[in-house]
C-alpha cells in the first residue's frame, strides 16, 4: 500500500503516467508469468513430494520455487507501486473538466471503476480459486497472466485516442512546492506589513483561501531583500503548497477509517470460523469467503447510487455530483461507525449463546449462532466503501494540483497501508494491555472467552472521534476547483 507513492512519484516526476502504466503491467505480466512457471516446474515433482510425506519424512520445497516465489511477490509490489494510482488518474483525466458533461461523468467513472474493480474481486475469490484449490496453481496464476497480456494490447490499441495532459514547463511541482516552504521559513521573520506590501505590489487581490496558511505567502518576498526572480515563489505556485497542505488533515482524519477496514479480513473471519455456518447438512461456507459480501454490497449499491440516490441529490442540491465530495466520505465514516456498532452487538450475543450452552471452555465447538447474523455488517461495510472509498479517491485526485494526480491517489491508497499498520499496533497494545498469567486477553485463541465485543466497542469510539475530527476539517476545508463543489 505504500509503494504507489514511489511509482506515483516516478509517473508524475519523469516517466509520465502512460508509461508507467506500461512498465506496471509488463511487471504484472513478468511476476505471474515466474510465478506460474515456478508452479508447473513444481507439479512434475509433485510425486516424489507425495512419497516423501507418506513415509513421513520432513521435506521443504525446491530452493527454485522460493526464490520464484519471493521474486515474483516483489515484482507484484513494484506492479502495484506504478499500476494503481498511475491507471486510474490516466483514466479520470480523458474526462474534460471544463465541459460539464464530462465534469459530471468522471463523478461516474470512479463509481464504475470500483464496481468492476469488486467484480473483479468476486471472480477471483470465486473462479480462480477453484481452479487453483481444484485444478492446477499453474492455470490458476497463468489465466491472470494471459488476461494482462490482452489488458495491454487493448490499453495500447487505444493510445491514438486518449488525452494527454500537457505538462507545463520549467521547474518540477515537486520543486515548486518544495521551494514555497524552503522560502516560507527563510522568510519567518517577514511582518504581515511586508507580505501585504509584496501582495499589493504584484497586484494581488484578496480571494477565497487567501488568509488560510497565510505564513506560506512569506514565499512571495525575496530572502534577505534579494531582488533575484528565481529564489521567490509565485502566488500560483504557492497556492499548489496550500492545496497540498489542505489534504493533510483530512488524510489524517480519515486514518480511522482505514483502522476499521482493515476488520473484515481478519477479526471478522475469526468470528465466522465458530458459528454455524451450513446451508445444507452435508454443505457449509467457508468463513472466509464472506469477505466476499463487502465487493456484493459494492457492486449492488453503485448502480443504486449513480442512477438513483445522485439524481435525486442533484435535483435538490444542484451540485453535478448531487453531494460534495467532503459530504460523501463523511457519509462513509458514518456508516463505518455503524458496522462497528452492530458487529460488537453480534459479537455479544454469540458470547452469550456459547454461555448458554456450556461452550465457554470448548474453543473448537460450533457455536450454535448462523453466520448469516454477519451479513449486515459486512454488507454495510460495502455500502460505506461507496461513500467513502470512492469518494477518497475522487477527493484526492481532484484536489491536488494537476501534474500531480497520481502522487494525490497514491496518498489515497497509503490511508488504508498506513491504517493497516495502525490496527496491527493497536492490536497489539490491546492485547499486552489486556492479557496477563491466567487471564484471557481481549484477543484469546479460545474467541469464546475473548471479548471482541469490547474491542469492537473500542473501534466504534474511534471511530466517533475521527468523525467529529473530520466535520471539523471539512466544514473550514476549501475547495481547490469550483467544479468540486
Amino acid at each position: 500500500m505504500l509503494t504507489p507513492l514511489l511509482g506515483a512519484f516516478v509517473a508524475d516526476s519523469f516517466l509520465g503516467r502512460y508509461l508507467t502504466i506500461i512498465i506496471a503491467t509488463g511487471l504484472y505480466i513478468l511476476a505471474l508469468g515466474v510465478m506460474s512457471i515456478s508452479a508447473a516446474a513444481y507439479s512434475y515433482k509433485s510425486s516424489d513430494y507425495l512419497n516423501t510425506v507418506e513415509n513421513n519424512k520432513a521435506s521443504s520445497p525446491p530452493q527454485f520455487q522460493v526464490i520464484c516465489f519471493f521474486f515474483s511477490l516483489y515484482l507484484f509490489a513494484l506492479a502495484q507501486g506504478g499500476h494503481k494510482p498511475c491507471l486510474q488518474a490516466f483514466g479520470a483525466d480523458q474526462f474534460d473538466e471544463k465541459n460539464p458533461k464530462e465534469c459530471k461523468d468522471k463523478s461516474s467513472f470512479f463509481n464504475w471503476w470500483s464496481c468492476f474493480m469488486n467484480i473483479g474481486v468476486i471472480v477471483s475469490l470465486y473462479v480462480l480459486n477453484y481452479i487453483q484449490d481444484n485444478l492446477s496453481w499453474s492455470l490458476g496464476f497463468g489465466i491472470p497472466c494471459i488476461v494482462m497480456c490482452l489488458a495491454l494490447i487493448i490499453f495500447l490499441l487505444g493510445t491514438t485516442t486518449y488525452r494527454f495532459r500537457s505538462e507545463s514547463e520549467g521547474r518540477s511541482p515537486f520543486v515548486r512546492i518544495g521551494r514555497v516552504f524552503l522560502n516560507a521559513a527563510r522568510n519567518w521573520r517577514t511582518t504581515p506589513a511586508e507580505i501585504a506590501k509584496e501582495e499589493d505590489s504584484q497586484g494581488i487581490l484578496p480571494y477565497q483561501g487567501s488568509q488560510q496558511f497565510k505564513f506560506l505567502n512569506k514565499a512571495l518576498v525575496a530572502p534577505d531583500g534579494s531582488v533575484e526572480d528565481w529564489k521567490v515563489s509565485e502566488i500560483s505556485e504557492i497556492e499548489e503548497a496550500k492545496a497540498v497542505l489542505r489534504l493533510v488533515p483530512i488524510w489524517t482524519t480519515c486514518l480511522g477509517y482505514a483502522i476499521i477496514y482493515s476488520q473484515s479480513s481478519t477479526l471478522f473471519t475469526k468470528q465466522g470460523v465458530t458459528m454455524d455456518r451450513h446451508i445444507t447438512s452435508s454443505l457449509q461456507i467457508p468463513a472466509a469467503s464472506f469477505q466476499s459480501f463487502v465487493s456484493v454490497g459494492v457492486v449492488v449499491f453503485i448502480p443504486i447510487y449513480d442512477r438513483v440516490v445522485v439524481p435525486i441529490a442533484r435535483s435538490i442540491t444542484g451540485k453535478p455530483a448531487g453531494i460534495t465530495m467532503l459530504q460523501r466520505i463523511g457519509t462513509g465514516i458514518t456508516l463505518s461507525f455503524l458496522s462497528m456498532v452492530i458487529a460488537a452487538s453480534v459479537e455479544r450475543e454469540r458470547l452469550k449463546i456459547a454461555v448458554i450452552y456450556g461452550l465457554v471452555d470448548l474453543p473448537n465447538a460450533t457455536v450454535p449462532m448462523s453466520v448469516w447474523w454477519l451479513l449486515p455488517q459486512y454488507l454495510l461495510f460495502g455500502i460505506a466503501d461507496v461513500f467513502t472509498l470512492i469518494g477518497l479517491q475522487e477527493f484526492f485526485y481532484d484536489q491536488v494540483p494537476n501534474e500531480l494526480r497520481s502522487i494525490g491517489l497514491a496518498l489515497y491508497l497509503s490511508i488504508f497501508g498506513i491504517g493497516s499498520f495502525l490496527s496491527s499496533f493497536l492490536i497489539s497494545v490491546v492485547e499486552k494491555a489486556t492479557s496477563g498469567p491466567g487471564q484471557d486477553g481481549w484477543f484469546s485463541d479460545n474467541l469464546n472467552r475473548a471479548h471482541l465485543d469490547y474491542f469492537y466497542w473500542l473501534l466504534a469510539g474511534l471511530s466517533a472521534v475521527a468523525l467529529a475530527a473530520y466535520i471539523y476539517f471539512a466544514k473550514s476545508y476549501i475547495y481547490n476547483r469550483r467544479n468540486s463543489l
